[in-house]
């Protein structure tokens, strides 16, 4: 067996290695050619390595870079899958590229983002001390299929990790009910109170009880189907979080700034970045660091100081133009975003790329859940509309049906024509793409302007 490690991690080394010569990423095909000859390596290269799990549908990559610079300042020697290829292949590159030709790891911590349906098989590779579930919601049907399937599939990944401690979001009535399966040390967190003074309009993705079936009732919404739910049938309601965050004091279009309470100790915090969901990536890594025995003065430092990850809220300068670029990929996450942009108080030029390739989702009705009709709100502020993707006839036509008048919808699906129209005006703009668009694109302006690639 010794000897089939070995291969394959040389393979996953030198197949890494030309892959990269060739300016590509090289972040899943390494480890498919290492799992040819050796199906389970990650198991013997995790075998001696502390792991951090992030799992969920929505805010992994963004609550795993608050933890990498918090892990960084707390002077932790650790690797993590920073391109975010969190699925088996792309955690088994990063184990077999950060060991030795032995399969010794060369640090002894790993903090790891992981794909919902492939956190079953990982969970169990990696052992890990600490799992982070930050919410469930509807995501890629053709793929995941209904959220009840996703988060069973998270249940046996929690069954597969027997000595994590396990971070739960209180306010996702879906993730807070897996303590009931599993004996594991749980920890609570969430907020405390509403986040928006106005939302957009939202269909819930859990509005019955996961118990009796009964219809929640709510003191508050923050988000979705998140908040302070209650069953009054059966009882079941928002477990009482051990940390949260108590008081939301400023959240603009830069930034927010809250209070968080950490075991009965509160704590000033910043984040640097927008959007009322962030607000719970900065939370649940605050929670993560707390269970790890980190300091929370570093967490809360991180909050301020972390780099974001690529397409997520993500600043460029592109020539003159000031560029924000934000993955959409769901109703939830779409909507929050559109709470964002909604409240944006200068000119601004939206973006938007629409692909149904795998990676994508294959299924794009999401996108008539999604309350685009908000949009039409922002008035004279919105300069107009580029749409591009594979389906962007398809995100037009959405666009129409939202209000938006026809002569500020353009469709232009050839990326770097796309890029040099919204580059050449004054006002602000963001990008919305889904997956592979984001993927795209990003490539493009690293080439281009500059920047750094994705797996940097």
């Amino acid at each position: 067996m010794k000897l089939k490690v070995m291969m394959a991690v040389c393979v996953c080394k030198m197949t890494r290695t030309l892959i990269r010569l060739l300016g590509r990423g090289a972040t899943n095909m390494p480890g498919r050619a290492a799992q040819k000859i050796c199906p389970d390596l990650l198991k013997y290269l995790a075998a001696d390595v502390t792991t951090i799990i992030v799992t969920g549908t929505n805010g992994k990559t963004t609550t795993s870079r608050m933890l990498e610079q918090t892990l960084k300042d707390s002077g932790v020697d650790f690797f993590c899958n920073k391109s975010g290829a969190n699925l088996l292949n792309g955690v088994t590159t990063e184990f077999a590229v950060n060991a030795s030709l032995t399969g010794k790891p060369k640090h002894p911590y790993a903090l790891i983002e992981s794909d919902e349906a492939a956190f079953k098989l990982i969970g169990k590779y990696t052992d890990p001390k600490c799992v982070l579930v930050t919410n469930v919601f509807r995501d890629q049907l053709d793929r995941y299929g209904e959220i009840t399937h996703t988060l069973n599939n998270i249940k046996i990944g929690l069954e597969n990790s027997p000595h994590a401690a396990v971070c739960l979001n209180a306010d996702c009535s879906l993730t807070a009910s897996l303590k009931e399966s599993i004996p594991n040390e749980i920890i609570f967190y969430g907020v405390n109170g509403p986040i928006y003074k106005e939302r957009v309009r939202e269909a819930s993705d859990a509005p019955y009880c996961i118990h009796c079936k009964h219809e929640y009732t709510y003191e508050y919404i923050t988000f979705g189907h998140l908040g302070k739910y209650h069953c009054d049938n059966c009882g079941y309601s928002r477990p009482e979080p051990d940390i949260a965050v108590s008081r939301t004091i400023v959240s603009d279009a830069t930034h927010s700034e809250i209070e968080i309470d950490v075991r009965g100790t509160k704590y000033q915090a910043t984040i640097d970045l927008p959007g009322g969901y962030n607000i719970y990536n900065g939370v649940a890594a605050v929670t993560v660091a707390d269970t790890l025995g980190l300091s929370v003065d570093t967490a809360i430092g991180a909050l301020r100081t972390f780099e974001c990850g690529f397409g997520r809220m993500e600043k460029f300068m592109l020539g003159d133009t000031q560029t924000r670029m934000i993955l959409i990929k769901n109703p939830a996450g779409c909507n929050q975003v559109l709470n964002f942009l909604g409240n944006i108080s200068e000119d601004s030029l939206f973006v938007v790329c629409l692909n149904d390739n795998y990676a994508d989702g294959t299924d794009i009705s999401w996108i008539w859940d999604v309350d685009f009709e908000v949009l039409s709100k922002v008035g004279d502020r919105l300069t107009g509309i580029l749409v591009s993707g594979i389906r962007a006839d398809d995100m037009a036509m959405r666009f129409k049906y939202a209000g938006i008048p026809a002569e500020k919808i353009k469709v232009i699906k050839d990326y770097e024509k796309l890029i040099d129209e919204f580059t050449s005006q004054e006002a602000p703009v963001y990008i919305m793409p889904t997956y592979t668009a984001m993927m795209d694109l990003r490539a493009i302006v690293s080439k281009k302007y500059g920047y750094k690639n994705f797996w940097e």
